[in-house]
């Protein structure tokens, strides 16, 4: 079976736990530190896939009928 994500990707995320763990990682546009592990997975992903590197494609969120 194919990886689902490439070896590029991963090693951007591993970068981004790392820096997330030394408090040195910040988001984008208000450049706050992240401290949610979930935040640093989402900035390595789209990091390797602004990259170019296979990464799937974003799931989006669906809206609820009222």
């Amino acid at each position: 079976m194919a990886r689902k994500y490439s070896k590029g990707a991963s090693k951007k995320v591993k970068r981004a736990m790392h820096k997330r763990k030394r408090g040195t990682l910040k988001s984008g546009r208000s450049g706050k530190k992240v401290k949610s592990r979930k935040q640093a997975i989402a900035i390595g992903l789209s990091e390797a896939r602004r990259e170019g590197k296979k990464v799937p494609k974003k799931k989006k969120g669906r809206k609820k009928k009222s």
